[in-house]
C-alpha cells in the first residue's frame, strides 16, 4: 500500500487488447492502495525524436551537438524542455515502472523509444561510473507487459523470446540500476478465441494481485541467453 507505480503506455486505441491490460492495471493497482500514474503516448502526442529542441536557452557547444553531452549539461543546470522533466519527475516518484505496449519488430513501438532515449538522460538516470547495479534509479523496479503479433511456438523455433528482452531490460533498465521483474507476456490476442483472450486478462490481474511479492530477476546474460 501506498506504493507510486507509472505506467508507460504506448497504443493508439483504447479499445485495444493493451488498453484493456491498462485498464486492469490501473484498477488492480489502485484498488489495491497505489497511486498510479498513466503517461499515454500517443494521447499525450509525445515527441520521440531527440533534438536540441530538448535543450532550453544555450548550447554547451554551439559548433558542433551532440544530443547526450547537451542532455547531461542542460539536466545539471535544470534546462530540459518541460516535457522532460515532466516524465523525469514521474519516474522519480515511482517505485515500479510498468510499460505497455505491443511488439513491433522484435522491439518496442518507436513513441516508446523515443521515451527512454529523451527522458533517461545522464545525469538523471545513469552516470559514467554509475551503471546496472550502480545506476541512478535504483529501488525502481520496472516491467514490460507486451502483446505479440506471433505464437508462443512461433517465437520458440526462431529463438527464445528472452533474447529481444536484453537490449530493453538489461540494456535499458538495468542499465539505470532498476531492477526488473519477469515480463508479462501475452502472446497473439488477435488470433485466439474470445475465451482465451479473456484467461490472459484474467491471469494479468491474478498477477497484480500479488507483484510486489515477486523477486527480480538475476539480470545476467544466463538469464536471457542461457
Amino acid at each position: 500500500p501506498g506504493k507510486k507505480v507509472l505506467i508507460v503506455y504506448a497504443h493508439q486505441e483504447p479499445k485495444s487488447f493493451n488498453g484493456s491490460l491498462l485498464k486492469i492495471a490501473v484498477e488492480e493497482l489502485t484498488k489495491q492502495g497505489c497511486s498510479v500514474t498513466v503517461s499515454d503516448l500517443y494521447a499525450m502526442q509525445f515527441e520521440p525524436r531527440a533534438t536540441r529542441n530538448d535543450i532550453v536557452g544555450h548550447l554547451h557547444n554551439s559548433e558542433a551537438f551532440n544530443y547526450g553531452v547537451e542532455t547531461w549539461e542542460a539536466y545539471k543546470r535544470g534546462g530540459l524542455s518541460k516535457d522532460l522533466v515532466e516524465e523525469q519527475k514521474k519516474v522519480q516518484e515511482a517505485d515500479l515502472l510498468i510499460f505497455q505496449f505491443p511488439l513491433f519488430w522484435f522491439s518496442m513501438p518507436a513513441i516508446l523509444k523515443g521515451w527512454m532515449d529523451r527522458v533517461l538522460v545522464q545525469g538523471f538516470a545513469y552516470d559514467l561510473s554509475k551503471v546496472y547495479d550502480g545506476g541512478l534509479l535504483q529501488d525502481k523496479l520496472s516491467l514490460f507487459s507486451f502483446t505479440t503479433g506471433g505464437s508462443k511456438e512461433k517465437y520458440a523455433i526462431r529463438g527464445d523470446i528472452r533474447y529481444l528482452l536484453w537490449p530493453m531490460q538489461h540494456g535499458i533498465m538495468h542499465f539505470c540500476g532498476v531492477q526488473v521483474l519477469e515480463p508479462h507476456i501475452c502472446y497473439a490476442p488477435e488470433n485466439v478465441s474470445e475465451e482465451k483472450r479473456k484467461e490472459m486478462l484474467t491471469a494479468w490481474t491474478q498477477r497484480l494481485k500479488t507483484l510486489w511479492k515477486e523477486e527480480p530477476i538475476d539480470c545476467s546474460p544466463e538469464w536471457y541467453f542461457k
